[in-house]
């Protein structure tokens, strides 16, 4: 972990992988992004859910092992229990602390489903264990996180799950659309500055992670859509010239100068399914909002 940091933070252009946002404050700090009027996509992707909840369990079918990537507070696994009922459910996240406590309080709301949490890593790979059971796996990816990765890396990590699919296994994913740039750079740069307290909380965890010595107040949060690469890009501005310092490296920084800190890619609905399909799984059905704004994927494990 701090050769990965120490690696991003001293490359030419400075960059931090999102990751490591998700502290726990950082992930109490996302819970309250979701409620923000200008983040569209966690209530558009709920009334997905919503409005063909049904239609999604029939696809699934009961008895599915779910495994929820990037789980946090479990929410939106735990709406979709009494739809799809599943045999077990498993969840991941890197904050292990806070999905321990998310988990401890689901069981106790559904206390005949077998539940896991594994707080790992999963952008580096998929580690389950013995115990997560192999029948009828059903890998949910909500939230549209999968636009953290680039093109290629999302297609590596989708391929990555799919090996750890039999042909009854799938995928449940969230993907956001491509739309008007005004509603992206809202939902990135809201007006409470909910955010920016977000982006910046990343420096006081790279303090705890990698012995730095970020100054929080040094620094302000940027993010706005770069519509050449489809992506919101998400970055950390120093506000004057200023050096940082951490375990085994420093760095100085110019005004203005910048520490990318997350991508959100923006997909097509074709580019969406074109990129499930070269990872071995097939889009059985895609549900959108009326406006066109973001899309629900169940697909299939196909053949090797």
């Amino acid at each position: 972990m701090l050769a990965e940091i120490s690696a991003g933070l001293a490359a030419n252009h400075a960059h931090v992988s999102p990751k490591f946002l998700y502290d726990a404050l950082g992930s109490r700090l996302f819970e309250a992004i979701c409620e923000l009027p200008e983040y569209y996509p966690t209530r558009t992707e709920a009334g997905i859910f919503a409005a063909h909840g049904e239609a999604i369990a029939r696809a699934i079918g009961p008895g599915a092992t779910l495994i929820d990537l990037g789980a946090g507070n479990c929410a939106k696994a735990a709406s979709l229990f009494p739809l799809l009922q599943p045999a077990q459910y498993v969840a991941i996240d890197i904050s292990a602390d806070f999905l321990r406590e998310s988990i401890e309080r689901l069981q106790q709301r559904f206390p005949r489903i077998d539940m896991l949490g594994l707080g790992q890593d999963f952008s580096a790979g998929l580690d389950l264990p013995a115990s997560v059971r192999t029948a009828q796996r059903l890998f949910f990816y909500p939230g549209s996180s999968i636009g953290n990765f680039t093109p290629d890396e999302a297609g590596a990590f989708l391929r990555r799950a799919r090996a750890q699919c039999d042909t009854d296994g799938g995928l449940l994913i969230g993907i956001d659309l491509v739309k008007d740039s005004d509603v992206l750079d809202a939902a990135y740069d809201d007006a409470l500055g909910v955010t920016a307290a977000f982006n910046l909380n990343l420096l006081r965890h790279l303090n705890v992670l990698a012995g730095a010595d970020f100054d929080v107040r040094q620094w302000r949060h940027r993010g706005s859509f770069n519509a050449a690469q489809s992506r919101i890009e998400m970055h950390l501005e120093a506000r004057h010239d200023l050096t940082v310092h951490w375990q085994g490296g420093q760095r100085s920084f110019q005004a203005h100068e910048r520490i990318h800190t997350e991508n959100s890619y923006k997909y097509r609905q074709s580019a969406a399914v074109g990129l499930l399909e070269q990872a071995g799984f097939q889009a059985s059905e895609v549900w959108t909002d009326p406006q066109g704004w973001f899309a629900v994927i169940h697909a299939r494990a196909i053949g090797n």
